[in-house]
């Protein structure tokens, strides 16, 4: 197969699943060769959790019966041409809403979108470690120094009494955390950074869905996600580490997260 070249609309494709798999492998290597257009796809990942917290519970509502009779065609007219072309208008938004930014959220690399709230745990907070772990100067509210105050504002946040899990037998020490939005609610982001500066994030928020967990990744060599869902919270740490040290990491962390939240 002969080579072609490859645009941002490629990462468009790929991030709604339409880019061909023959493809596929071509394309990563042109990402590789590319920092800024891989810079550009890793943007829009975040960019598309954050669409998909924005709309949480919104993009699987049903049409309006109202709105889809007037998309086709089927309202009885009544009212004058410029109110008809209005709520055509309407109509046709709703529908993009609710089906273009549905397959702009879909996941890429054999990655569905789900239904669940596992994954859309895991990409928030993918997205949120894209954004902040990169940060120098800002990438924290409130800095380990001042760590007990951290706990507390975040737990008075979010509702949980949140623990900064200790992970320095693991080799991290915390930086320090935000306050994020998550869907309707909010969630806590930690920040933990070892010896030689690489950076992992734990991410938690309440959450009432079902237990779960997992590993999940929104893109080929970006960050991984190690999620769980219990006992009415659920967290992901994330991280570029080796899977194997990345979950020991995870572990350590999620033992810690429960002995503070029954405490």
């Amino acid at each position: 197969m002969t080579r072609r070249d490859f645009s941002e609309r490629d990462i468009h494709m790929a991030l709604d699943g339409e880019l061909p798999g023959e493809e596929r492998m071509a394309y990563d290597s042109w990402l590789e060769t590319n920092p800024e257009m891989k810079a550009r796809s890793v943007r829009y990942i975040a960019d598309r959790a954050a669409l998909r917290a924005a709309f949480a519970g919104v993009m699987d509502e049903p049409v309006p019966a109202r709105l889809r009779q007037a998309l086709l065609g089927e309202a009885t007219v009544k009212a004058a041409a410029w109110r008809s072309r209005w709520w055509l208008s309407a109509a046709a938004a709703v529908v993009l809403v609710a089906g273009g930014l549905a397959g702009y959220v879909a996941g890429i690399d054999g990655v569905g979108r789900g239904d669940g709230a596992d994954d859309q745990l895991a990409e928030q907070a993918i997205a949120a470690h894209v954004i902040y772990a990169a940060e120098k100067r800002h990438a924290v509210e409130v800095p380990a120094s001042d760590k007990d105050h951290l706990q507390t504002w975040l737990s008075n946040r979010v509702g949980l009494k949140l623990v900064a899990p200790d992970l320095a037998a693991e080799g991290f020490q915390l930086v320090g955390g935000r306050l994020l939005p998550a869907g309707h609610g909010k969630a806590a982001m930690l920040l933990y950074e070892d010896a030689k500066g690489e950076r992992i994030s734990l991410f938690v928020t309440a959450e009432s869905a079902d237990k779960a967990k997992g590993t999940y990744m929104a893109e080929k060599d970006g960050p991984e996600a190690v999620y769980w869902l219990d006992k009415g919270y659920g967290c992901a740490v994330v991280g570029s580490l080796p899977r194997e040290r990345l979950a020991a990491v995870a572990k350590s962390a999620y033992g810690q997260l429960l002995a503070g939240l029954a405490s």
